[in-house]
């Protein structure tokens, strides 16, 4: 069974870590949610959702995959925090997956793992930098071990593709079929 790991920082975007983890988690992916410097996290709508970890807890060893939601105040959490970005550069240095959504691939450039070609929130890419890389054509960028989407309204597809990326293909098809996201 595949691991994901879902780093939480207050401000996260409620849509997509709710997404993600309800996603990968119907594809049979193990989902280890874990906080950042708190256990009960708020984010940016209000929404308080509980860890199961501490982000101090998590080894990259352990792990298929680490995918960050975004929401500016989360997003700018992730980018400083010095365990979520060790985890980041470590995941990469072991050739394992990264992935961001909306403004979160932000504290992939900050980690130095965000790949050439990417996606992300519009606006969040004149502040990432590598605007010939940047496109907002495709709901889900993967580029290498580097997976990135947009924002609230693609994270369904986003979920979706880490299960095909994880899971493969006859799951990813099962589970779009029963989730009627045809617009993935």
């Amino acid at each position: 069974m595949a691991t994901v790991c879902v780093p939480l920082a207050k401000g996260f975007e409620e849509i997509e870590a709710v997404s993600l983890i309800d996603v990968m988690r119907r594809g049979g992916i193990e989902v280890i949610v874990a906080g950042v410097n708190e256990e009960l996290v708020t984010g940016a709508n209000g929404i308080t959702i509980k860890a199961d970890t501490d982000i101090k807890n998590v080894v990259a060893e352990d792990l298929d995959m680490v995918v960050l939601p975004g929401g500016w105040d989360g997003t700018h959490a992730l980018a400083e925090d010095p365990t979520v970005q060790s985890l980041l550069k470590e995941m990469k240095a072991k050739e394992k997956i990264v992935g961001a959504i909306c403004a979160a691939p932000f504290a992939l450039k900050a980690a130095g793992v965000l790949g050439e070609r990417y996606t992300c929130y519009p606006s969040v890419e004149e502040q990432i930098g590598n605007l010939e890389g940047y496109t907002d054509k495709e709901k889900v960028v993967i580029d290498g071990n580097v997976m990135t989407s947009r924002g609230p309204g693609t994270a369904i597809c986003f979920g979706l593709a880490i299960v095909r990326k994880l899971v493969g293909e006859a799951t990813y098809n099962e589970l779009k079929a029963g989730l009627l996201a045809d617009y993935c």
